[in-house]
């Protein structure tokens, strides 16, 4: 049964916030650097107190009785772990690329992003891929072989970051558990993570987190900063489709790209024009997808009688 209309509204809105969240993260984890926090410290911090405020979120909304029946549905759980080693691998690339002058790359990555939808919305849920689609995913993959020759390798960075988040939305999506629970469990997951990660750091180059008050407060809005754009997106993602999910998503890395440009990383004639043809494809894909609003409500106009 499809959503409701105000249900789709609201998923659209909640859609659009995730995005600019995502898009400005790069900002926080510099000055988190700044402060002496290394992209392992920042990734085990977010999972920490991830799940304190996705604690607090699952008593608000009163999902006590879905954790416990996820935590005891072996096949749901283990459906969450793997969207829990799929958000970790994307934190840990995404963490590392913002604190050693890379947003560019991960920029790239979210741009790749929702063209993979696109062909996993066709492939996985059989969602339709017109002409327009095809071209936009031909265009992004021109980009990405001028990305690599730019770059003297391939963008490995850049499709780690794509591939494990398309891998976390297609999961999330199939998975029988709603956004708060499903990201209170996958945090409760991330704990052994965690802690395991800063009792090396501290056994080896020491942790910034508990420091002073300051750095608490670094860690603690880590924390916070993890659990809202993906509570947005994870509720979003079950009531729009894989496609309308990947227009938004251009959003984010679009941000990104400023960021990285304005921090002061390298932007050769080559890389433009691998991002040119990125564009390319994202406004192909964005020109399709409002033409295709468009025909529907002239449709809809036209079976209404006067």
């Amino acid at each position: 049964m499809n959503p409701a209309p105000t249900e789709t509204r609201n998923a659209l809105i909640a859609g659009l916030v995730c995005y600019v969240c995502w898009g400005v993260f790069p900002l926080l984890f510099m000055a988190m650097a700044r402060a002496g926090f290394s992209a392992p410290e920042i990734l085990a911090q977010r999972g920490l107190w991830a799940v304190a405020f996705a604690a607090v979120l699952v008593l608000v909304t009163g999902r006590l009785d879905q954790v416990r029946r996820v935590l005891t549905t072996p096949a749901t759980l283990a459906w969450l772990a793997l969207s829990t080693v799929m958000i970790l691998i994307n934190w840990g690339a995404y963490v590392w690329a913002t604190t050693n002058h890379h947003t560019l790359e991960a920029s790239l990555g979210y741009y790749i992003n929702p063209l993979l939808n696109m062909v996993a919305g066709l492939v996985v849920f059989r969602e339709r891929i017109d002409r327009w689609g095809w071209i936009a995913i031909g265009a992004a993959a021109v980009g990405v072989v001028l990305q690599a020759i730019a770059l003297g390798r391939a963008p490995w960075l850049s499709l780690v970051i794509a591939f494990s988040f398309a891998a976390y939305g297609i999961i999330r999506k199939r998975v029988d558990a709603d956004a708060q629970t499903g990201l209170f469990v996958e945090c409760l997951l991330m704990i052994p993570v965690g802690i395991g990660l800063l009792l090396w750091l501290n056994q080896t180059v020491g942790v910034a987190g508990f420091s002073n008050p300051a750095h608490w407060g670094w860690a603690i809005s880590s924390g916070l900063a993890t659990v809202l754009p993906l509570v947005l997106f994870a509720w979003s993602a079950r009531r729009l489709p894989l496609s309308t999910i990947g227009f938004l998503q251009f959003l984010a890395p679009t941000l990104q790209f400023a960021i990285g440009v304005a921090s002061g990383e390298p932007l050769t004639p080559l890389r433009i024009a691998s991002f040119a043809f990125i564009w390319t494809g994202a406004a192909v894909f964005a020109g399709a997808a409002l033409w295709r609003k468009r025909a529907e409500r002239q449709a809809i106009r036209l079976q209404i009688p006067e």
